[in-house]
């Protein structure tokens, strides 16, 4: 009995995989025409990167408020408070920058996508679509995924940006750090290729993997009211999960 239970649970989970995979090269291969409308796309940047700017400008901000109090404590015990400047880039656009924005890009936008899909369905919006000829992953999802994939690097970007600003104010500004010491380290010891490079990739491919579970599951979601709540939960917990697990696989690859 518990290796029939645990052999239809392994098939059914293989089974769910299989349909997962051919759902991203579906999205993939019906990405490549938008070009021909990209007003598809702009629309869905717009609604996911615009509304979710604020959260991402001030959660940067007062991560930079942190990092700049933490770090200065931090290289006060050997005598390098000039590096600070250089601490706070380093940890942005290198960690902090990409995961963050990653997971609060999930929370905010990610949920958003799958309630937005999830109701379409329950609503029948997408049985009328195929109805009526129009491919639904060509007309809904993949737009939504090509903007997902554009808005998130440029979101971290933001992120990065304040968080260096807030770096800024509270080291230079409130501390008293050197003001030409905290640009000039990080001048010369942020690389572009091997950190913010870096960073760059990470927030793709945390894009690439937000958007989609997100799309998914409010592809799959049970045409429900607790259907709907349920696949919205599943984002969330999903994309966290397999955000951090990227990261770690990414940054063992980066640094090796």
């Amino acid at each position: 009995m518990i290796v029939e239970r645990v052999g239809r649970y392994a098939r059914e989970k293989a089974s769910d995989l299989g349909y997962a995979a051919r759902c991203f090269f579906s999205i993939i291969f019906n990405s490549v025409g938008l070009w021909r409308r990209p007003r598809l796309v702009t629309d869905q940047i717009h609604f996911i990167g615009n509304y979710s700017l604020v959260i991402i400008a001030v959660s940067g901000l007062f991560v930079g408020f942190v990092l700049g109090y933490q770090g200065y404590y931090t290289l006060n015990r050997y005598g390098s408070e000039e590096a600070l400047g250089l601490l706070v880039a380093l940890s942005l656009t290198r960690e902090l920058g990409p995961v963050v924005t990653a997971l609060l890009f999930a929370g905010r936008a990610g949920t958003s996508l799958t309630a937005e899909i999830g109701l379409m369905k329950a609503g029948e919006q997408l049985t009328a679509m195929e109805m009526m000829a129009v491919n639904p992953i060509q007309r809904v999802l993949a737009p939504r995924f090509l903007a997902g994939l554009v808005a998130l690097p440029i979101l971290t970007a933001i992120f990065n940006a304040m968080g260096i600003i807030g770096g800024y104010v509270v080291g230079v500004k409130l501390i008293g750090v050197d003001n030409g010491a905290f640009w000039s380290q990080m001048q010369a010891g942020v690389d572009v290729w091997q950190d913010i490079g870096n960073g760059v990739i990470k927030s793709i491919v945390f894009g690439f993997a937000v958007t989609f579970v997100a799309l998914f599951q409010g592809y799959e979601a049970q045409p429900t009211p607790e259907g709907v709540a349920r696949a919205t939960t599943r984002t969330v917990v999903v994309s966290s999960l397999l955000v951090l697990w990227l990261d770690f696989l990414l940054t063992a690859w980066m640094f090796q």
